[in-house]
């Protein structure tokens, strides 16, 4: 795919106007529709090694020194559910940035088969990549308005495990990480796993997971938790929340599995967890 379409299709993507093809089964329709009013919102792109990085940016309007939160999506990239966690976050206060992080990869949009966007897509972008389009997001946050001595960042299955991997390296404060693998076989692509940084932690993470989570089981939270607590100060100030009888991706309120108890829970907790580390 040439860069030029791959931008286009990204940034179509990031405007929150679509849903990945790969989720289309799943969706029904989005439970929560955050108005944009009093906020500014839509398309930015910036630079990193000479590519256009493509993201969803939500602020709110005529307000500078703001508080910033990285908004890492999941395995179907950057769509509307993304798009209005976004304007969450803006509606608290905060300049929110959810970069196309697959962008050099491919459109996840495109894809209407889970296991070819994973081998396509997915396993093709590089852990290293993906953290230096993360700083490069803090960049421009910190040229447009946002405080970036004051910024979090918080993910989504697979942007929950880019996120306990970016709070080992980067310049956050704290880290919400929503359900995100924890171990995993590593590979020249993506050579460490959460569990393999634990220790290193630079900014402490808050873990909110489901008790019924069938791709996490609870045995990798308990052994994420015994590395957390021989680690850093960061490391051994993170935390979990387990919600009992609750799926994977209960945040996603346009799958089946969204549960809105502690979907909400879980965000109100991020919110008092980033403004207790200093990202508020």
């Amino acid at each position: 795919m040439n860069r030029s379409m791959n931008r286009r299709t990204a940034l179509k993507a990031a405007l929150g106007v679509g849903y990945a093809a790969a989720a289309a089964p799943l969706v029904a329709q989005t439970a929560i529709r955050t108005s944009s009013e009093g906020l500014v919102t839509g398309e930015i792109t910036y630079e990193v090694d000479g590519f256009r990085v493509p993201a969803f940016r939500a602020a709110p309007a005529g307000r500078s020194k703001l508080p910033v939160v990285l908004v890492v999506h999941e395995v179907f990239g950057v769509h509307e559910y993304i798009a209005d966690t976004a304007r969450r976050f803006a509606r608290a206060g905060y300049l929110a940035i959810a970069p196309e992080l697959f962008a050099r990869q491919g459109d996840p949009g495109s894809y209407g088969e889970l296991a070819k966007l994973m081998a396509e897509v997915v396993s093709q972008a590089p852990d290293a990549q993906v953290l230096a389009d993360l700083d490069g997001a803090l960049r421009w946050a910190g040229a447009n308005g946002g405080d970036v001595q004051r910024a979090a960042i918080t993910g989504f299955c697979w942007g929950g495990r880019i996120t306990w991997l970016y709070a080992a390296q980067g310049p956050v404060k704290a880290g919400v990480a929503w359900y995100g693998r924890l171990v995993g076989t590593p590979n020249a692509l993506q050579p460490r796993n959460p569990v393999d940084i634990a220790a290193q932690l630079r900014a402490p993470v808050l873990g909110l997971y489901g008790g019924a989570d069938t791709g996490i089981p609870l045995d990798t939270v308990d052994k994420m938790k015994a590395v957390l607590a021989t680690g850093t100060p960061a490391a051994r100030a993170s935390q979990f929340v387990v919600y009992p009888d609750t799926p994977h991706a209960f945040h996603a309120d346009y799958r089946p599995s969204f549960r809105p108890g502690p979907a909400e829970d879980g965000f109100q907790r991020a919110l008092a967890w980033m403004q207790a580390n200093g990202a508020a």
